[in-house]
């Protein structure tokens, strides 16, 4: 009864309102979803086990206070061998790939809630205020700066000199990259509730993808906002409005002009690029973290904090390692034969991506991990909720 309270509560200001002193009174209230302390199951503890690789840390940083505590979408993201990150008070560094040393660092001085995007040559970032902002991504200088329709919870993408914005309230946006003038934009109704959270755009040759809170995905054209086509990735079920949500908080994930997705209580799909056509669907795996692939296969961390291999064919499910079972795990990466994925008490685990077993873990943060792990050159990056930073390698 207490967590349908709380949920109800969350749900209801998140909907309403985005000024910050309402997002901040219910802060970790939408952790009810990946798992927070008011789940029935306790996250699993970490058992020994015997190692078959060692994790080595290159360096460490912090980069600021990270999210703050706050449900933002705030990823770091890698540029002309830097890493870029951004945090929650308006803090945002680049530091090189190899070393961990500061090469620059900009003061946004807003509430900075979603990014970090990566255009041609700019860094773009969006507020809980309805800023969007572009950065030089060489010097950190600042571009421009515009007001869009509500707050930016989802990282902004860029493609062809366009930047694509997509807000809480349902709206997805156009901008030039160079001025940030508007090109176009495009209004869908959200409804009354919803998770916490916003699934980034994706660009597929010229066509912008938008999943929605209601269960649909939309296609629109990139160039002028046009409808193409419109799917039901997930149908609504049961009698309450918490019953019903499905929302698709995932970032999609393309691959040969195939779209993945997975959605809160709706299970996985793959939708054809051209013409939203569902190619399959597996409705027994509930994700809100986010996908990764490999030649074959995808793999996912459902809501229970399994991770899954799922063959990109057919969907189907090839196995599952259920050891860290709620710990509220992020979203898998994966390079070689590993599958990475962060856990809510700073470890990251290392897992074989031929059959789920358990490698190797190593603690870098006293913090929650939410992002998914980066990959650049066999070298994994860690950005911990707390604004730390570790890259990691195995051996």
């Amino acid at each position: 009864m207490r967590r349908t309270f709380l949920l109800l509560t969350a749900l209801s200001l998140t909907a309403c309102s985005t000024m910050d002193v309402v997002k901040d009174s219910v802060s970790g209230i939408s952790d009810y979803f990946s798992g927070g302390e008011d789940n029935a199951e306790p996250p699993a503890a970490l058992t020994e086990f015997n190692a078959e690789i060692e994790i080595e840390k290159l360096w460490t940083s912090s980069t600021g206070v990270g999210a703050n505590e706050q449900t933002v979408k705030l990823a770091p993201a890698i540029h002309n061998q830097k890493i870029i990150t951004a945090d929650r008070e308006g803090l945002v560094q680049a530091r090189h790939l190899a070393t961990g040393d500061k090469v620059w660092e900009f003061e946004a001085e807003m509430k900075l809630s979603g990014g970090v995007g990566l255009g041609n040559e700019t860094v773009i970032l969006g507020s809980s205020n309805a800023d969007v902002i572009a950065l030089n991504s060489d010097t950190g200088e600042k571009l421009w700066s515009v007001r869009v329709s509500s707050e930016v919870l989802a990282i902004p993408v860029v493609a062809k000199n366009t930047v694509i914005v997509r807000t809480t309230d349902g709206n997805v946006t156009a901008l030039n990259e160079q001025t940030g003038a508007k090109l176009w934009s495009y209004e869908h109704a959200v409804p009354a509730l919803s998770i916490r959270g916003t699934g980034a755009p994706l660009i597929v040759g010229d066509k912008v993808i938008a999943g929605y809170d209601n269960g649909k995905m939309v296609a629109l054209d990139l160039k002028n906002g046009k409808y193409a086509w419109e799917t039901t990735i997930s149908i609504p079920k049961g009698r309450s409005e918490v019953e019903r949500l499905v929302d698709l908080d995932v970032d999609p994930l393309e691959i040969n002009d195939v779209i993945y997705i997975a959605s809160y209580r709706g299970g996985v799909a793959a939708i054809s690029a051209t013409d939203g056509d569902a190619m399959w669907r597996n409705e027994n795996v509930s994700s809100h973290t986010g996908l990764s692939n490999d030649f074959r296969y995808l793999y996912l961390s459902d809501s229970k904090s399994h991770v899954w291999q799922i063959d990109q064919r057919s969907g189907g499910g090839l196995w599952q390692q259920k050891e860290l079972h709620h710990r509220h795990l992020t979203a898998p990466a994966t390079y070689q034969n590993y599958v990475v994925v962060g856990d809510f008490e700073g470890y990251v685990h290392w897992l074989s991506s031929s059959d789920g077993r358990q490698l190797g873990r190593i603690q870098v943060s006293d913090s929650p991990i939410e992002n998914k792990p980066v990959v650049v050159d066999d070298v994994v990056y860690i950005y911990a909720k707390d604004g730390s930073i570790a890259a990691l390698k195995a051996k």
